[in-house]
């Protein structure tokens, strides 16, 4: 083994003290894996005899990020993953889809920091349902985070020509519910029956890592409407 032992970490891993450390150790296994402790944590107390040891702290804009107000608090993040476990886009499209080496919910809000204009789509991958948020052990508000994001990257107009436009058709679009019921229901006819040319292609740049959900024989309103607004029917006319 070399006589040089050099350690990198971001200078938002430092913690106070020795107790503290066990304290994050924990949270961080329980987080991720619902497991007392981590399988494996390497401890160094300084370098062996006769040798060196450098450690060097990265900020690569971290000290900006701790000057934003309403982001610092993403810098908490002790990297256990549970925001990805509950994330219902991460788990169904994946880390790749990201972009970035922070992917998930957490990335959405990290990456922005680095490049608005490379990541300026990553704040629009949300559903905003905050499950993100709940399970997060250090309590980022990564939710609120993804909406502030979004006002900053209209705000900067840092949103793509074709971001604009989607994002402008699918508010009208779910605006009005006649129209969205039939927008969904050419939808599944165009999964059950287009070609697999069709459908993957530029234009669908997300069908690159993952396959397109398979058609529903039928739709919850659909059913719905055949089942308990006819019961709603007949149990007024019952009464009447």
């Amino acid at each position: 083994m070399p006589n040089l032992h050099i350690a990198t970490l971001g200078i938002e891993r430092i913690v106070p003290r020795m107790a503290d450390m066990g304290v994050f150790i924990r949270l961080l296994s329980r987080s991720a894996l619902g497991s007392p402790i981590t399988q494996y944590t390497t401890h160094f107390r300084g370098p062996q005899k006769g040798g060196e040891m450098h450690i060097v702290l990265v900020d690569n804009g971290r000290s900006a990020r701790l000057g934003m107000e309403e982001f610092w608090t993403s810098l908490k993040c002790i990297r256990c993953g549970a925001c990805m476990n509950t994330c219902p886009v991460y788990r169904r499209s994946g880390g790749l889809s990201y972009g970035a080496v922070y992917s998930g919910p957490i990335g959405a809000i990290i990456d922005p920091t680095f490049n608005e204009r490379k990541y300026s789509t990553l704040p629009f991958a949300s559903t905003m349902n905050g499950s993100c948020t709940n399970v997060c052990p250090v309590k980022i508000n990564i939710h609120e985070q993804l909406y502030k994001w979004r006002r900053v990257l209209a705000e900067h107009h840092e949103l793509p020509f074709v971001k604009r436009e989607i994002m402008h058709m699918a508010g009208k679009l779910m605006g009005q519910p006649t129209l969205y019921r039939t927008a969904i229901n050419g939808t599944e006819v165009a999964l059950s029956s287009l070609p697999r040319f069709v459908l993957y292609n530029w234009l669908n740049p997300w069908g690159k890592h993952r396959e397109l959900p398979h058609p529903v024989k039928q739709t919850f309103h659909s059913w719905y409407k055949k089942n308990r607004l006819k019961d709603k029917k007949e149990s007024k006319g019952g009464k009447a």
